[in-house]
């Protein structure tokens, strides 16, 4: 199974954001098991480190992208692709890229929080806990 997650789920991990982060700890750990082959959008990487640097020092940050690499495979972005997820009409930009991503790299699911930002978008759109009752 290939899955990309979405930036908010790997963040409920990052920052224990509770109640979310015992599911999309548990999917990070699959993940990083080789159970299942986990990406990120590479425009999860810059807002990642965005956030965190909030709250963390360079290092510490450096080291937890570091560690995500080992974990997840980041499906790049292509030029061709800013312009498709213009045209899928979502109102959120960032989750237009995702969703082309994901299609690119035949995604089984996108795993999210926000299914509803994800209507119309042509790789399914799940909650964590829904990925797990699946597997």
């Amino acid at each position: 199974m290939k899955i990309l997650i979405d930036t908010n789920v790997l963040l409920d991990v990052l920052t224990a954001r509770a109640p979310y982060v015992e599911a999309s700890s548990k999917i990070l750990k699959l993940c990083e098991v080789k159970k299942i082959t986990g990406y990120i959008s590479a425009l999860s990487v810059p807002n990642i480190v965005y956030i965190l640097r909030k709250e963390l020092d360079a290092k510490r940050v450096r080291e937890i992208i570091d560690q995500l690499s080992l974990i997840l495979d980041i499906a790049d972005l292509k030029a061709d692709d800013l312009k498709k997820a213009t045209e899928l009409n979502f109102s959120d930009y960032e989750d237009a890229l995702q969703s082309i991503a994901a299609k690119r790299i035949k995604a089984d699911y996108i795993v999210t929080r926000n299914i509803k930002d994800f209507n119309g978008s042509k790789v399914t759109a799940i909650k964590p806990e829904e990925l797990l009752e699946r597997i």
